[in-house]
């Protein structure tokens, strides 16, 4: 049985949906201002993994990502560029498209974007207030009453006393409490508003995830994810926001990813460590990196540096090497083998894809010592469970990596090898191994074999 540490509960439960054979599945999606760095990296991989095994294990799985396309800091990005939110948002999604399809990441069942639910905001907004827990305040906006909600502080494990002297309470004189959290903004000159019973404004950005989630997955639904930076005070305030207007259970299972750290630092841009998914495919592969993030269990902490992703490129150079005796068409797990039955406890133990990965390792063990093509295929199986393992050996073995594409041609590395050949046919053993010396330093590994010589990138 699946076992998933749910955040709320503090433990790992046993996964059983609320409706049979089918999961309901939420995360917070981007903020679409700027390109997607390797923390949205994180988030998109693992999320992906989870979609993944939860089909895998025979589940219908309904699985939405939402976009946030307006928020202050898009209405400042575009001010400060001269287009139209609607320009940059545009853009900024197309780039995360991009980013996510190279990292092998899929489709959710649906993308809604913040902008295309502000009725059903309204209406949540409006049934809290029936509720008693919403207001209008003096300055316009609608508020949160935080303490007349109950339950406020289950999900972060923060008392009300805790959050009052906590530096992240923002002071407002025009709430009734500090504590208490926007709902509606009201309109401010120059800037985009929709009408309500309310006055013209815009949504806070905490109703706007309880509004798209309420209403393509119902008020109470299986798993909601997200980084761990959100579990409060955004998930903390869905919580509220939800069970507040409809008075059951938003969620069942709550998971959050660990934070990205480079070289051991938090990922910063004042610490000039900060680092878009572009930035890091113009240097290494991407199936590496996605191989790199699902190295790490979810919820430990991911430490970023070129040394893990160096070391990333030689594992996954590894478990390519065993692929070659591989059938080239499409293969489906055999669950019953051995190796299989380990990588789904592993994967049904919260999503393990450490020891998951560990598995794919003595099956490339085993490939390599016995070149037995049912092992290569049950290996090339498995791994296209986590998105990995799915392209030609040789394509992947010979690519130049996006920071060597200066380096050799495959026609100049087959010329040298043909060379070495003649050399050792002219019994010249000087020249054919400095020619294999020239390679090498080229980053070029020749593997001589009863078959002849094959050649991969280092």
């Amino acid at each position: 049985m699946l076992k998933i540490y749910n955040t709320i509960a503090r433990e790992k439960q046993e996964f059983v949906p609320i409706e049979a054979g089918k999961v309901k599945m939420y995360v917070c999606g981007m903020t679409v201002y700027d390109f997607c760095h390797l923390g949205h990296a994180r988030v998109l991989v693992v999320f992906d993994a989870v979609y993944r095994w939860l089909r895998a294990s025979g589940l219908d799985v309904t699985y939405v990502r939402n976009i946030t396309d307006i928020d202050d800091k898009i209405i400042r990005r575009a001010v400060e560029n001269g287009e139209t939110i609607g320009q940059l948002t545009d853009r900024f999604i197309a780039a995360m498209d991009e980013d996510a399809a190279a990292l092998g990441v899929h489709k959710p069942t649906h993308e809604p974007r913040a902008t295309e639910y502000v009725p059903q905001m309204l209406g949540l907004i409006g049934q809290l207030e029936a509720n008693g827990l919403a207001y209008k305040a003096a300055d316009g906006d609608v508020n949160f009453s935080v303490r007349k909600f109950p339950g406020y502080g289950r999900l972060s494990g923060k008392s009300l006393d805790d959050l009052r002297a906590g530096e992240r309470v923002e002071v407002d004189s025009a709430k009734q409490d500090p504590l208490d959290f926007v709902l509606w903004k009201h309109a401010k000159a120059g800037e985009p508003a929709w009408e309500s019973p309310w006055g013209a404004g815009r949504p806070g950005w905490h109703i706007e995830c309880s509004a798209m989630s309420s209403d393509l997955l119902g008020k109470h639904f299986d798993i909601h994810g997200g980084g761990q930076d959100l579990q409060f005070p955004h998930h903390e305030n869905e919580i509220a926001q939800s069970e507040g207007a409809h008075g059951c259970t938003f969620v069942n299972y709550w998971m959050h990813n660990g934070f990205v750290r480079v070289d051991d630092e938090k990922m910063s841009k004042s610490l000039g460590n900060f680092f878009t998914i572009r930035d890091v495919l113009k240097k290494y592969d991407a199936e590496v990196v996605r191989f790199f993030i699902l190295r790490a269990h979810y919820r430990s902490p991911l430490n970023y540096s070129d040394a893990h992703l160096d070391d990333a490129r030689q594992a996954l150079t590894r478990l390519y090497t065993a692929l070659k005796a591989a059938p080239a068409e499409a293969v489906t797990v055999d669950w019953n083998e051995a190796h299989a039955q380990r990588f789904q406890a592993a994967m049904d133990d919260d999503f393990n894809t450490p020891e998951a990965l560990a598995v794919l390792f003595d099956l490339a063990n085993e490939a390599n010592r016995s070149k037995d093509s049912a092992v290569a295929a049950q290996l090339k199986a498995l791994a296209g469970v986590l998105g990995l393992l799915q392209r030609d050996p040789q394509a992947f073995l010979q690519g130049a990596t996006p920071d060597a594409a200066d380096g050799l041609s495959p026609a100049e590395i087959e010329a040298r090898i043909q060379a070495r050949i003649d050399a050792k046919k002219a019994k010249n053993f000087a020249e054919a191994d400095r020619l294999r010396a020239e390679l090498l330093a080229a980053g070029i590994v020749l593997e001589d074999s009863a078959q002849g010589t094959t050649w991969r990138r280092a």
